[in-house]
């Protein structure tokens, strides 16, 4: 029986062939923390009588959700990793280096490995075809001291998408189209295979954009096998010794084969208060905006910066609609900055800020008054998850995010100049 890209990388790390549904204790390549999971770790860590890290060359400690700190008491939790790192020899990525799910798949995950993080969207580095899934802060403590840890392994959906989008239409709202079609809990513990034409023409921002969204249906992970553009990807990143051909056996079981006709999707916008809540952008024109966020680890790549600077270039914001764009990676923010990106944004009326998370989860800047309402191109839309539970949080592509921008209300991007 053939195995798929999950039971693959599990079965090299547990040192046997395994199946969907059973529990193993599997090796693990990379563990991560950021500055909202990661000082509960730390208490854990110590809590195990633990004083060294079984691998501090890939144990990351991120500080990106409060880049910089706005708070004291934020402050006093980013002292905490800073210490644990230097008493370790944990790897540190402090304020303005970048979102860590973005600096995982820059600088420190490679393909066939697994890599544990105690965040919800680590599953975005299995866009590169390794297997990376979020954990809670013990589970990744036990993980960065004794560089292991046990799961079950997941199921498997192959998400099959086939032909070419209209014009308007990118990954995110084929990520949000699927999760309208299955739910928030329709894939839960399952793990997203994508594959087809449509994926495989894709480029890997918009496969990082659509693994990174996989828990959103409740998935452990969200996975690709690996291609010519994955060992570009690498190469790019100088790590083009790390490429590593993985894909499912051609008799693969899957528990759920889920179709996909790519050039039937339109614009798609994820409505209060659930990404499963799913309409239409064209259907949602009576929707006025107060703000309008770009960014963060699922749409805040260059490409996106490119997007929506060519629809704003020589446009202005509207007057009532603040633009915050943030680049989420110090990386992307100097590529920006060298391509003319920013001083487009700033030209048109947008705000630029620093590498980080910047106002997706409501802990600093860009937070939302009672009864407004944004639209931004980050993942989650829960009540509150801007820092305000009178606040209205609606999701979108980077395309359909610029267009509504100018706009002042939610506009299909088809229909930008009308």
């Amino acid at each position: 029986m053939g195995q798929t890209i999950a039971e693959k990388i599990i079965s090299k790390h547990a040192g046997y062939d395994v199946k969907a549904g059973e529990l193993c204790i599997a090796k693990v390549d990379v563990a991560a923390v950021q500055d909202g999971t990661g000082p509960l770790m730390v208490q854990e860590f110590k809590k195990l009588g633990k004083n060294k890290l079984a691998n501090p060359s890939r144990s990351i400690l991120f500080i990106d959700h409060a880049s910089p700190s706005p708070r004291k008491e934020l402050s006093n939790t980013h002292m905490v990793l800073r210490e644990f790192a230097k008493e370790t020899g944990a790897v540190m990525s402090d304020t303005g280096v970048g979102v860590c799910h973005q600096r995982l798949i820059e600088d420190f995950v490679n393909p066939a490995e697994i890599l544990v993080g105690a965040d919800s969207h680590t599953c975005t580095s299995g866009a590169l075809g390794a297997f990376a899934t979020g954990m809670g802060s013990t589970d990744v403590a036990v993980a960065m001291a004794l560089g292991k840890t046990w799961l079950k392994v997941p199921a498997t959906y192959k998400v099959v998408v086939s032909g070419k989008f209209v014009d308007g239409v990118y990954a995110k709202d084929l990520i949000l189209h699927l999760i309208g079609l299955i739910g928030a809990d329709g894939a839960t513990y399952k793990a997203l295979e994508f594959c087809g034409d449509t994926i495989e023409n894709m480029s890997m921002a918009d496969r990082f954009t659509l693994a990174n969204m996989a828990v959103e249906a409740g998935a452990k992970a969200g996975l690709f096998e690996t291609d010519d553009k994955t060992r570009a990807y690498l190469e790019s990143r100088g790590r083009a010794d790390k490429f590593v051909e993985i894909k499912p056996d051609p008799d693969a079981v899957y528990e759920r084969v889920i179709n996909i006709d790519a050039a039937s999707i339109e614009p798609t916008v994820s409505c209060p208060h659930t990404v499963d809540n799913t309409k239409l952008a064209k259907e949602l024109s009576d929707v006025k905006l107060n703000q309008v966020f770009v960014g963060t680890c699922t749409n805040g790549r260059i490409e996106d910066l490119r997007i929506v600077a060519k629809i704003l270039e020589g446009k202005k914001v509207c007057p009532d609609v603040r633009l915050i764009v943030v680049p989420a990676s110090r990386d992307i923010y100097l590529q920006a900055m060298e391509e003319g990106l920013l001083k487009v944004f700033v030209e048109s009326g947008a705000q630029v800020l620093g590498p980080g998370c910047g106002p997706c989860v409501g802990v600093h800047a860009g937070i939302l008054g009672d009864g407004e309402v944004c639209l931004a191109t980050q993942n989650r839309n829960f009540q509150g998850r801007m820092g305000n539970t009178k606040g209205f949080i609606y999701l979108s592509s980077p395309a359909t995010a610029a267009c509504s921008a100018i706009k002042g209300y939610i506009t299909d991007p088809r229909f930008c100049e009308a």
